[in-house]
């Protein structure tokens, strides 16, 4: 590892204890890694990954539970893939790993026209793949490196073209019920990992395949998502809190919330649910302000939404 000044070991000193906390969070408050866990960290070479695999290390040093650690790779023989990498660095760290190989680049280029995103597809054979993986390997957990700005870029693509509010969980089970999926980086920037992947210089892979596609929507709405944290300083963090803060009653969907049982009860008031009709109200008027005839135009706050 290249040596770093002073000011840059303070730096990572300060990086590295605020993504630990932020990791130990998400895996408290999603009961993520429990005691006997076998953890499969899913590493692609890229720096989100190496972060994952980096903090749970450190995590492990000092959790008060004991789980072990297993990376693993998914060499899926793209033209120039260095192979040696990943080996090498994960030797050197003293890290149990795997590294499995299966052409899915041929597939992939066979299957999607050319110009067309190939993500789609590409997730879908690895997945498959990692899951195989993970249960010849005996993996209680499948630890993955999305984090908080991957979660509300998937919640924008399901809303913008999927017609879902959706977005990434941070602990779910796989669709065929035999692996339970962890996603440990949920409440880190992705800002952040870039300046951690920087210092800790992670020999990074890029790939080939989907990273570099510039026209694809995921990168629109990343764009767009810079572009308002640019603008309106808080509004992304607001936004990440919005989705641990849901409120069925007061969206429309009558899967989620008993809409057609809701009745008035002559008036009263403990019959308000979430809020009652105050679905945007910043600040509570008194019923006398409310009823009152005559608004001076200095009272009124406008509040421009864009």
């Amino acid at each position: 590892m290249t040596k770093l000044s002073s000011i840059e070991q303070t730096q990572l000193s300060k990086l590295e204890k605020k993504l630990r906390r932020n990791v130990g969070q998400a895996i408290s408050e999603y009961n993520m890694i429990e005691d006997g866990d076998k953890v499969m960290v899913c590493l692609s070479g890229g720096k989100d990954s190496y972060a994952l695999l980096d903090i749970l290390l450190l995590l492990k040093k000092s959790a008060p539970i004991n789980f072990d650690i297993i990376a693993v790779n998914l060499d899926q023989k793209q033209p120039g893939f260095p192979e040696h990498i990943l080996p090498e660095y994960l030797t050197r760290k003293g890290v149990e790993f795997k590294i499995v190989q299966e052409n899915t680049y041929a597939i992939v280029k066979e299957k999607v026209e050319e110009g067309k995103t190939t993500c789609s597809l590409c997730s879908r054979l690895r997945r498959a793949i990692l899951y195989k993986a993970a249960k010849e390997l005996g993996a209680t957990k499948v630890a993955l490196g999305h984090h908080r700005d991957d979660m509300l870029e998937t919640l924008m693509l399901n809303m913008f073209y999927g017609g879902k509010i959706k977005s990434m969980p941070a602990k779910l089970v796989s669709d065929n019920g035999e692996h339970v999926v962890i996603r440990p980086l949920a409440f880190c920037k992705e800002s952040e990992l870039i300046q951690y992947a920087a210092l800790k210089h992670f020999p990074i892979i890029p790939c080939n395949l989907c990273g570099s596609q510039p026209n694809m929507q995921r990168q629109n709405i990343k764009q767009m998502l810079n572009n308002w944290h640019e603008q309106f300083p808080g509004r992304i963090e607001s936004m990440f809190t919005a989705i641990r803060n849901v409120v069925p009653s007061h969206l429309c969907d009558n899967q989620l919330f008993d809409f057609k049982n809701i009745n008035s009860k002559n008036g009263i008031t403990d019959n308000m649910i979430d809020g009652g009709d105050t679905a945007f109200d910043q600040e509570k008027l008194s019923l006398t302000e409310l009823s009152s005839p005559v608004i001076e135009r200095n009272e009124l706050q406008i509040i421009e939404v864009k």
